[in-house]
């Protein structure tokens, strides 16, 4: 199992009245991580919708968490693949801040036809790819 790291910095534009980070922009954090895992596979998101004619949705997320991250903090957030589907990709996802665990998360991934937004399979070319990662 292969897991891919990507850093935030957190800005002030990311953090709520209380100075800690939203809660939903973690969510953004682990979709930023999962773009760049893409990416260093060597497949870029528009590309996969103009050549497939195929993009990816997130069908459910359960997050906990733990630890509040704060202004000018630099995290590591953390993806990888634990289970490959047909159709979906499940990721396990957490964002660190040094030893500290901040927030942890299941997000699962679908592919749908762009056109239709129905489920369809993952692109064998990425398929292959992922087996290798999961």
């Amino acid at each position: 199992m292969v897991e891919f790291t990507w850093p935030v910095r957190i800005y002030y534009e990311d953090t709520d009245a209380g100075g800690v980070v939203y809660y939903a922009n973690y969510l953004k954090f682990f979709e930023r991580a999962r773009t760049e895992f893409l990416r260093s596979l060597g497949f870029e998101q528009d590309r996969l919708l103009e050549r497939e004619g195929v993009l990816f949705a997130v069908r459910s997320v359960q997050a906990d968490y733990l630890r509040p991250a704060r202004f000018n903090d630099l995290l590591s957030v953390t993806c990888r693949a634990t289970g490959l589907k047909r159709a979906s990709v499940d990721f396990f996802q957490q964002a660190w801040c040094g030893e500290n665990l901040l927030c942890q998360a299941k997000v699962r991934i679908a592919c749908l036809d762009a056109a239709r937004f129905r489920p369809r399979p993952i692109p064998a070319s990425l398929w292959q790819v992922l087996q290798t990662h999961e």
